[in-house]
C-alpha cells in the first residue's frame, strides 16, 4: 500500500490549493479515505473523509474545503478555498481500515501518506 500526497505550497490568505493523494497497491474503490493535518506544534487532526455514505468535514473547514475522489485514477483530492493562516499544516492522506463511529477517529486509519506542507501567509 502506498499513498503519495502532493499539491502543497505557499499561498496567501484567501487563496486556494488542491491537494492530491495517489494510491496504489490496493483496490482503491473499496476503502474510505481521509485527510488529516498537523499544524506546527500541535497534534494531528481530522480534516475530511469520503466514504460510500458521503463526505464528512471538521467544523473548521466546512464550507471551504471539499474532498472528492476519482476511483478510475486511484486518487483522492482536497480542494481548499478561502485559506486562512490557521490552515497552515502538514497535510496527510490516509486509508480507513477499521470502523469507529467517528470517521475522524485516527485509530481507524492504518496507512498514511508522507504529508505535504501547506503554508498560508497573512
Amino acid at each position: 500500500v502506498q499513498l503519495q500526497a502532493s499539491g502543497g505550497g505557499l499561498v496567501q490568505a484567501g487563496g486556494y490549493l488542491r491537494l492530491s493523494c495517489a494510491a496504489s497497491g490496493f483496490i482503491f474503490s473499496n476503502y474510505a479515505m481521509g485527510w488529516f493535518r498537523q499544524p506546527p506544534g500541535k497534534e494531528r487532526e481530522f480534516v475530511a473523509a469520503i466514504s460510500r455514505p458521503g463526505t464528512d468535514y471538521a467544523d473548521s473547514v466546512k464550507g471551504r474545503f471539499t474532498i472528492s475522489r476519482v476511483n478510475a485514477k486511484n486518487t483522492v483530492y482536497l480542494q481548499m478555498n478561502s485559506l486562512k493562516p490557521e490552515d497552515t499544516a502538514i497535510y496527510y492522506c490516509a486509508r480507513r481500515d477499521i470502523y469507529y463511529h467517528d470517521i475522524g477517529d485516527q485509530r481507524g486509519y492504518t496507512y498514511w501518506g508522507q504529508g505535504t506542507q501547506v503554508t498560508v501567509s497573512s
